[in-house]
């Protein structure tokens, strides 16, 4: 598989990006806000996209307008078997961009929705959404694992349907929900190399994923919440950062809902 690199680059300044941080299915929503804000927080960031690279070349252009430096890679969370390939693109990005070898931090946020009742679903539609969801986390954390740095931090990004059940998701939610236990036994097994590992699990957010919100449903859900409206993606995006760098230094093994109070 060919694996395009995006990269705009401004003067190298070594001290300023010695962390750099891969976030998967950066070219929208809360990937895109994680991606701007570890970059304002000094940290080179590498953003996959699936399909939409010239939403991926502008989220790069944003980070260099603020003085920061990025890269874009393709990337399919659904197919495992590209993985090895696509490390090896990794390899290379940090090499040229950085002149590093080393991850500090890894972001599995890539990810869709489909709403479907359980006596709907497909095997097929099933079958994606786990590839993509479960499956790709964990085999494209084993595959970026030489890659990591003693002490680094890894996200994987969950949802407050595994704790609020909702009619209509219960395929993406179980997946969702097998993600947050992968994140306990990852923080369990790589604890020798000090590198931390947490769920953050978003509600009610102002994204794409599943075709969006309507006005309606948009008002239902901030009446559901404590804080009177729905999240946007920026308000996910700064605990991500967070538990990407040493102010989270100390917070391992835990998923962290970030909802506003949705459904107390």
């Amino acid at each position: 598989m060919h694996f395009a690199i995006v990269e705009v680059l401004i003067d190298y300044v070594p001290e300023l990006y010695m962390n750099i941080v891969l976030i998967t299915g950066g070219s929208r929503g809360i990937g895109a806000s994680t991606a701007l804000e570890c970059a304002r927080r000094g940290q080179g960031v590498i953003l996959t996209y699936h399909s939409q690279q010239a939403k991926a070349e502008e989220v790069v252009r944003q980070i260099v307008a603020g003085g920061g430096k990025a890269a874009a890679l393709q990337l399919d969370v659904g197919d495992s078997r590209s993985f090895d390939s696509f490390r090896g693109a990794v390899e290379l990005t940090l090499s040229r961009v950085w002149d590093t070898t080393q991850l500090a931090g890894l972001v599995n946020n890539a990810g869709y929705g489909l709403f479907n009742p359980i006596e709907t679903v497909t095997e097929a539609q099933f079958d994606g959404l786990m590839n993509v969801h479960l499956k790709g986390p964990f085999f494209l954390t084993q595959a970026l694992l030489p890659l990591m740095k003693q002490g680094a931090s890894i996200v994987n990004l969950t949802s407050a349907t595994s704790r609020v059940a909702t009619a209509g998701v219960a395929p993406y939610a179980a997946f969702k929900g097998g993600l947050e236990i992968l994140s306990k036994y990852m923080a369990k097994e790589f604890g020798e190399r000090r590198i931390r590992v947490n769920a953050v699990a978003p509600g009610a957010i102002r994204t794409e994923l599943g075709g969006g919100l309507n006005e309606e449903f948009e008002a239902l859900l901030a009446s559901q919440t404590a804080l009177g409206r729905i999240g946007e993606p920026e308000d996910v995006a700064r605990v991500i950062a967070t538990l990407l760098t040493q102010d989270g230094g100390w917070i391992n093994a835990q998923s962290i809902e970030v909802a506003g109070g949705y459904i107390i």
